[in-house]
């Protein structure tokens, strides 16, 4: 369900990897009757329509299912938890502008792309809780 990169990939509007979310979390909050049903039909393949049709903006990423809330909130944070730093010391090295230019110019780079990664979570986090 996840794709080759076993991952999801959020955007700042949107999830760009909407379908693979979208399954993933239907599939993990359904229960065993839920799932027996699913399987023996092999998908949801008269949803295709509905789902062709919707997106997960961040608008609908608020209205998600609690239970499905709850787990994409947990895997934001089990994500955050898995860099060294917090957005905070991120947002400080950026503004102090002495320990900043002591940074090779990779390093740099990679705090912005860091930093923009936790922002995003941040920003599912809030929309979901």
């Amino acid at each position: 369900m996840v794709g080759e990169e076993g991952a999801f990939v959020l955007g700042w509007d949107e999830v760009l990897t909407e379908e693979e979310l979208s399954t993933t979390l239907k599939v993990l909050c359904m229960s065993e009757e839920e799932f027996k049903e699913y399987k023996e039909q092999d998908g949801w393949e008269d949803d295709s329509e509905e789902e062709e049709n919707s997106t997960l903006s961040n608008e609908a990423l608020s209205r998600l299912k609690p239970p499905c809330k709850k787990l994409l909130y947990d895997s934001v944070l089990l994500t955050l938890q898995s860099y060294r730093s917090d957005l905070e010391a991120e947002q400080d090295l950026l503004n102090n502008k002495e320990a900043y230019e002591k940074l090779s110019r990779r390093e740099q780079q990679a705090l912005h792309v860091r930093y923009g990664q936790k922002r995003i979570l941040h920003q599912v986090l809030e929309l979901v809780q």
